[in-house]
């Protein structure tokens, strides 16, 4: 779904107007999701990490989380995305 809205503000919008931010939020949205997945999967199959206390994989994906919140704000406070003109 996350995906769907990206897909539509990339291609069918052209990314214009509140369409670059929708975008931005849903590469970076996805991004996390998929990052989320590697965190869960790598405590349950890397014995070094199942050794670790039971909070470990709370904290790590809270931390995971707020890195994403901070560089997701800055992504779209910096991106400007391309000119197109339509013809």
């Amino acid at each position: 779904m996350v995906l769907a809205v990206a897909t539509a503000a990339s291609y069918r919008q052209c990314m214009a107007g509140a369409w670059r931010w929708l975008y931005v939020v849903g590469a970076v949205a996805a991004l996390y999701l998929n990052v989320l997945v590697l965190i869960v999967q790598s405590f349950g199959k890397v014995p070094a990490l199942k050794a670790l206390p039971p909070g470990s994989p709370a904290f790590v994906q809270l931390t995971v989380l707020t890195l994403f919140i901070v560089g997701g704000v800055l992504a779209v406070r910096r991106f400007r995305g391309l000119s197109v003109q339509p013809s």
